[in-house]
């Protein structure tokens, strides 16, 4: 076998890159967790004693861990004073938890998809799936920190104006139902944008929706929303104006059954908002920074919980808008389109 000597090391060099990525990972939850991001963003520059006295931290521990990050490029160092500070770009990523970028759920996210390889590769042999009540605790919280993001700077400014009439039914008054809802933030966006609507959030795993319940009571909305445990097929009939599917119609077993049941909830000019990870038709053109990171959660995540589950259709994170056009069209939904989309999102528009 004749072996390119440039090519080899062009991708152990990628492969460095990778390994080192995948190392810090664990590091940027230390930093979320210990407020280390937050305090140096806000403070800085520190040094490592600094930063250790005002996080209530060890200062050899932090010496390293901003180490770390110095030669990760995650926050910078000035050898003259022995200094490290952020940048303002830096603490939108990682300090910042209101910012459109911030990304600090990724230590959750990442910790979730290794505590839980086990169950995975023994998926791959049985072909059973790993439901979501089986998953690592933290990847629920990951993922709704790291969903809030987007979901807090486009559903209600974005997403809702692009759907044909819903934003005035919603003003004047809508019933609303998130199935799917994990921890409530689409919802509780949503309730708070529009004072004269109900909304009904659902989902299978009874732990999200304790979660839900607990900040709807913090932000006192009240009797306009109300939070259920209940699968996408027995969501009560309920005449819904508006049923959203945010990131999870791919996750759902039967996602024609879900459609299907849902297409009965609605009132007769009703919409059904399916809120879908950005992936395009053909696999090649997913080979993008985008596509590779939803591969990854596909097969460590979505995949495998809709396996878990009746029929196990197994759409996948990149199912991209044919397929799910299909899928909305077997439901009953035969009015469908792409109302708008993000670099992370596709967000479509079915009707009866």
């Amino acid at each position: 076998m004749d072996i390119d000597a440039d090519r080899l090391g062009a991708f152990m060099g990628k492969m460095l890159g990778d390994f080192g990525a995948a190392a810090n990972a664990a590091l940027i939850k230390v930093g979320d967790r210990l407020g280390l991001y937050k305090v140096l963003a806000a403070q800085g520059p520190m040094t490592s004693q600094q930063l250790a006295a005002a996080s209530g931290t060890t200062e050899r521990c932090v010496r390293e861990w901003l180490s770390a990050q110095a030669a990760s490029g995650y926050v910078e160092y000035e050898p003259s004073s022995g200094k490290f500070s952020m940048l303002p770009e830096q603490a939108m990523v990682f300090a910042d938890e209101d910012s459109p970028y911030f990304m600090g759920a990724v230590g959750d996210m990442m910790s979730a998809l290794m505590l839980d390889e086990p169950k995975i590769s023994q998926a791959f042999k049985t072909g059973k799936g790993v439901g979501w009540n089986e998953r690592a605790e933290c990847l629920f919280c990951g993922t709704a920190r790291f969903f809030r993001t987007t979901y807090k700077h486009q559903l209600v400014q974005e997403w809702l104006p692009a759907l044909d009439g819903v934003v005035g039914k919603l003003e004047r008054g809508a019933e609303v139902a998130d199935i799917g809802c994990g921890h409530g933030i689409s919802t509780i966006l949503m309730a708070k944008a529009f004072p004269n609507s109900r909304f009904f959030g659902f989902d299978a795993h009874p732990g999200s929706i304790d979660a839900a319940r607990g900040a709807a009571e913090r932000e006192g909305l009240g009797e306009r929303m109300s939070f259920a445990v209940a699968t996408a097929k027995t969501v009560p009939a309920n005449g819904y104006d508006l049923v959203c599917f945010f990131d999870c119609l791919h996750d759902m077993g039967d996602p024609v059954g879900a459609l299907q049941h849902v297409r009965e909830t609605m009132v007769d000019d009703g919409t059904c908002m399916l809120v879908e990870p950005f992936a395009n038709d053909r696999l090649e053109n997913n080979f993008t920074p985008v596509g590779r990171l939803f591969y990854a959660a596909s097969t460590m995540v979505c995949t495998p919980a809709s396996m878990a589950q009746e029929v196990g259709l197994a759409l996948g994170a990149q199912a991209g808008e044919a397929r799910l056009r299909e899928v909305a069209k077997l439901g009953g939904l035969t009015r469908f389109r792409r109302a708008t989309e993000t670099a992370f999102n596709l967000i479509l528009e079915a009707r009866k």
